[in-house]
């Protein structure tokens, strides 16, 4: 069950808060009686690790070949109206 402070509270009493958060506990934060903000804990971030796909993935031989009519388009030598 989530416990209600008003911001006067949170601020004095923040690590406190905090405590009841790392609890597992959700704080809601009210400014005159209406909720504004809510504590909860947050999701565990996972690290990368530099060749965690090494070998699950392959590129083709022809990934940087760029087809003649496609480099003629961004180049504007192709197009509606042109030849």
């Amino acid at each position: 069950m989530a416990q209600t402070v008003n911001v006067h509270e949170a601020k004095t009493h923040l690590s406190r808060l905090l405590e009841a958060v790392e609890r597992g506990e959700d704080v809601i934060i009210a400014r005159a009686g209406k909720p504004v903000a809510r504590l909860v804990p947050i999701q565990s971030v996972r690290t990368r690790r530099p060749g965690a796909w090494k070998g699950r993935i392959t590129v083709a031989d022809d990934f940087d070949e760029t087809p003649a009519e496609v480099v003629a388009a961004f180049e504007g030598e192709t197009g509606p109206g042109r030849a």
